[in-house]
């Protein structure tokens, strides 16, 4: 039985995990620095959410599905798509073309990716012990972002965005040693992985 199965990388093709994962994790810290109210919202934002965290993540998926490990086509993907999505909500409105969601609507958006998350976070539990803080920390921020807009508390907004440096950042760093692992000559750095029992032959 393989350990682990679906998280790890077995394939002679090249491995898309840390393309995704940095993607993820660089606009979530660039999203989040905002959140903080450390930057405004900008361009860079905007743009870092539509073509790095969205279309790469996207495309990073579509690879996962190759390498058929369906935790990461799901996992980056999803991401990829609600990268797209948030991208997408946001500009409808200045283009006319809708009204702007009401705080209950864009809660309950926040919400439900805050749902696909916390199943996502189950799925780590017989991963790396990184991989259970990304998508935990990760689960946390959509909950704070979801409440701060239906209770409508720019605090709680705050609170989250500094969570969400939090987990960009562990995103960013299980991607660095993933990528770094692969090259010959790096010595990885610790990510806390759970090796299974060894078999003992009767």
């Amino acid at each position: 039985m393989e350990w682990n199965c679906g998280m790890t990388h077995n394939s002679a093709k090249a491995d898309p995990a840390p393309l995704g994962l940095m993607g993820f994790g660089m606009t979530t810290v660039l999203l989040n620095l905002h959140n903080s109210g450390i930057v405004p919202m900008g361009g860079a934002i905007l743009a870092m959410g539509l073509v790095f965290g969205g279309a790469t993540q996207f495309v990073a998926g579509l690879l996962e599905y190759g390498n058929k490990n369906t935790f990461g086509m799901t996992a980056f993907m999803s991401y990829g798509a609600f990268w797209l999505s948030l991208v997408v909500l946001l500009f409808l409105p200045h283009w006319g073309l809708v009204a702007p969601s009401s705080p209950a609507l864009m809660g309950s958006y926040l919400l439900m990716w805050g749902l696909f998350t916390a199943i996502m976070t189950i799925g780590t539990l017989r991963a790396s012990r990184m991989h259970q803080v990304v998508f935990s920390s990760l689960t946390v921020l959509f909950l704070l972002l979801g409440l701060a807009e239906i209770l409508e508390q720019p605090m709680l907004t705050v609170i989250a965005g500094y969570e969400g440096l939090f987990c960009g950042f562990s995103a960013i760093y299980l991607a660095a040693v993933e990528l770094l692992a692969a090259q010959p000559g790096h010595v990885a750095a610790p990510v806390a992985v759970m090796v299974p029992p060894a078999e003992v032959a009767a």
